[in-house]
């Protein structure tokens, strides 16, 4: 067995797990990170960038939002069933966060709204290609790991830590197993336990959260997210505390480009049924849109449109739009689509009449003709009586061109938290009382969403693993003075 002796040993690189290894490394402590994968950055790597409030790239754009407005917003959101000094800590932290990256080498292309409705708290990496999109933050992380590795942090690539040393109830080291096989000892005064979650884990989907990976709940499958972290910590005696999906509700409409968005436009909504659930005005939130998809029989709904709405589209572009999908694609709607019916794509239908098509996908065709007749009568007088759905969405279905239906679940990036921490990411056991050596940071931690990941501040995800990870390593280094 490799034995090594650090003072902060860090499990797992991505966002979260960087920022502490870095801050860490800044006052002088000697560090040591281990990760499963041959890279870092985990799920940061298909992100965008961070949140920020009251910084001075906002300020630049005359588009500022105080600590004030921030936290009061995020808080009613959530309806306070959140942690309030953990917020608190990381809102207030954000901004200086933003320039720290900025000082380390990242570069923001601006700070920008998720959609129309949202603040703009979303500062976005400036993408290598230029084009702003998913993936734009890789560059970050690139710059991250070149930054901790210029401090002087050792990064154990392909090396998944799989028990914490406890003695004494305290936490002081890690033990891992490199790709050759080689045991590996680390003894440290602190660890922080940045793990990402187990959105890629259907065995503790089922577990922990009653839902089947791929059936009922979609998530992005992150490589390596399994939960290693959050079993390591609950059988060091932390609290298991606050999981839950960070949910965006999703279409699933294959390999076809644009089809995505044009499922999404704020169309006919019907669950298996046929019947309408919500104001699908509404469903531009993706949260609200997924929150609402679960909570119908079978977890599933159905977006509905017809030729004449997707050839308008295809015209005109896309009614709703957000910085993150490629609207271009909106060339090719007819295409798409006339591919899907050619392939046989199990999750997109078409059919001459509205009753062929409930047919096809096995709801009572009486019923959605129905609905789709009341839906209709709503468009015409210019008001939706049953939900008040915005009138500039209110656009019937002729039939005209046949009926396009496709498949909607509740998706999410992944999961969040699993323990309880304060605001300096120290780790909660049973009794609410820190563990000492633990931190966390990250998805692990995250419980500040409540029910609801909050996408009225966009960036709020990779925002939490960055802050949190710097909170981590201050806390560490108050616990370290402590000792000394």
């Amino acid at each position: 067995m490799r034995k090594m002796e650090v003072d902060v040993a860090v499990v797992a690189g991505g966002p979260a797990g960087l920022a502490a290894a870095i801050t860490a490394c800044e006052n002088d402590r000697k560090t040591a990170l281990f990760e499963k994968s041959n890279t870092t950055g985990g799920a940061a790597n298909m992100g965008m960038g961070v949140l920020g409030i009251d910084t001075s790239i906002q300020r630049s754009n005359f588009n500022d939002i105080d600590f004030q407005t921030a936290f009061r917003k995020h808080m009613e959101y959530t309806h306070y069933r959140v942690n309030g000094p953990l917020v608190s800590a990381y809102f207030r932290k954000s901004a200086d966060t933003v320039e720290w990256l900025q000082d380390m080498g990242v570069k923001f292309a601006g700070a920008y709204r998720y959609s129309k409705d949202s603040e703009a708290t979303w500062h976005v990496v400036q993408p290598e290609n230029g084009r702003i999109g998913p993936r734009a933050a890789s560059g970050m992380i690139k710059v991250m790991t070149n930054h901790a590795i210029e401090l002087g942090c050792e990064i154990c690539y392909e090396t998944p830590v799989y028990d914490l040393i406890v003695e004494d109830g305290k936490v002081c080291g890690v033990l891992a197993k490199d790709k050759n096989g080689e045991e590996i000892e680390c003894r440290a005064k602190a660890v922080v336990v940045a793990t990402g979650g187990f959105g890629s884990s259907a065995e503790m989907m089922k577990a922990e959260l009653g839902l089947n990976l791929g059936v009922d709940q979609m998530t992005f499958m992150v490589p390596g997210v399994v939960g290693d972290g959050l079993r390591m910590m609950w059988k060091a005696g932390a609290q298991k505390y606050g999981m839950n999906m960070e949910v965006a509700g999703g279409t699933l409409s294959g390999e076809y480009s644009s089809t995505g968005l044009v499922f999404n436009q704020a169309d006919l909504l019907v669950n298996r049924d046929g019947i309408r659930f919500m104001a699908e005005s509404d469903a531009m939130n993706s949260t609200f849109f997924g929150n609402a998809i679960a909570d119908q029989p079978g977890r599933i709904a159905y977006s509905i449109i017809d030729g004449s709405i997707a050839k308008r589209y295809q015209k005109s572009g896309y009614p709703h739009i957000s910085i993150v999908h490629d609207i271009s694609t909106h060339v090719n709607i007819m295409n798409d689509l006339k591919a899907a019916e050619e392939d046989k794509c199990p999750t997109i239908w078409h059919a001459d009449t509205i009753e062929e098509l409930a047919e096809m996908i096995g709801i009572d065709p009486d019923v959605l003709a129905d609905t789709v007749d009341e839906y209709n009568d709503f468009c015409d007088q210019g008001y939706d009586e049953l939900f008040a759905k915005d009138r500039q969405d209110l656009r019937p279905l002729t039939g005209k061109g046949g009926f396009y239906a496709c498949e909607c679940r509740p998706g999410a990036y992944g999961t969040i938290g699993g323990v309880k921490v304060n605001a300096k990411m120290q780790v909660f056991d049973k009794d609410c009382r820190p563990i000492p050596g633990l931190y966390s940071a990250g998805t692990d931690a995250n419980t500040i969403y409540g029910d609801s990941y909050n996408f009225k501040l966009p960036g709020n995800s990779m925002g939490f693993a960055v802050n949190s990870g710097r909170l981590a390593g201050d806390g560490i280094e108050d616990y370290l003075e402590s000792l000394e």
